[in-house]
């Protein structure tokens, strides 16, 4: 298992977060906002600056989190081409990045989730997307139609293409009020398609918190990735931050700028020891 964190957990400076990184002795950045810009808004420009940043400090991009499929279930052809639009360029971005993966989401729920609704919808956007040169991961999402393991495989068996994997995000799982205990049962249900694992520690619905001291027992988890042969990168998602209060809704579903990331520099680094600890203490 390789370590990695989403530079704006850290910093929206992506020399101090790939810095930090590097220190800690975790090996890659997953890349979402950087210098107040949404992965999505990025020039290419910017797109190369950190691309080398990353590699100048001896890491790998571990991932491109574009805000893709996160949104409404589009219902005309405008806002279908619109969202498929995003994925066009969201894997044309992470090309330029050397991401190996690009994550998506399932639409946002109405209600109860629809994974079935959502993955009729998802096909109609992602014809003839090339997702065959940079690789789509479905999230486990807080506030989508997949906020459990459950869902998302009945969402990827309606949509039928086996070329996506699952980006597995317990605290989601948690924080979405779906599953509050989502190890071991419903990780065992698709645990053979995890591709990716965000870590986060939630406190309930209420709020993340340090690592350790949430909902989730993270080292039997980690214990069981290590065991079911789980080689993908653990990416730290720390939600959590020191002298603030709690991330609000939209900070949640809009993780971008320094509205988000302030004090985050801290926090995450303490959650970033503690992880490579547990990660350690399994060998």
């Amino acid at each position: 298992m390789r370590l990695a964190i989403i530079n704006d957990e850290l910093s929206q400076d992506i020399e101090a977060a790939a810095a930090q990184t590097a220190r800690l002795g975790f090996g890659g950045l997953e890349i979402r906002s950087s210098g107040g810009v949404p992965p999505h808004l990025m020039s290419d420009a910017q797109l190369t600056a950190v691309r080398d940043t990353v590699a100048g400090h001896g890491l790998a991009v571990a991932g491109f989190d574009p805000p893709a499929l996160k949104c409404a279930l589009p219902r005309t052809d405008a806002e279908i081409t619109a969202v498929r639009d995003l994925v066009v360029d969201a894997v044309r971005r992470a090309e330029l990045l050397g991401a190996p993966f690009v994550r998506v989401f399932t639409f946002y729920r109405e209600g109860d989730p629809d994974p079935r609704a959502a993955a009729k919808a998802a096909q109609e956007v992602l014809d003839g997307v090339p997702h065959d040169r940079v690789p789509l991961v479905v999230e486990t999402g807080m506030r989508t139609n997949s906020p459990t393991m459950r869902h998302t495989l009945a969402f990827l068996d309606e949509l039928g293409d086996d070329r996506l994997g699952i980006l597995w995000d317990p605290g989601n799982s948690v924080f979405s009020g779906w599953d509050p205990a989502p190890f071991p049962q419903d990780y065992a249900l698709g645990r053979e398609r995890i591709r990716h694992v965000h870590v986060k520690d939630p406190d309930g619905r209420t709020a993340y918190v340090r690592l350790g001291h949430g909902d989730l027992p993270w080292p039997a988890i980690l214990a069981r990735l290590a065991e079911d042969g789980y080689d993908g990168w653990l990416s730290l998602e720390t939600h959590w931050r020191i002298g603030r209060p709690p991330l609000t809704q939209q900070q949640r579903d809009e993780p971008w700028g320094e509205e988000f990331t302030a004090g985050g520099f801290e926090a995450s680094s303490q959650c970033m020891e503690l992880l490579r600890e547990m990660v350690e203490g399994l060998a």
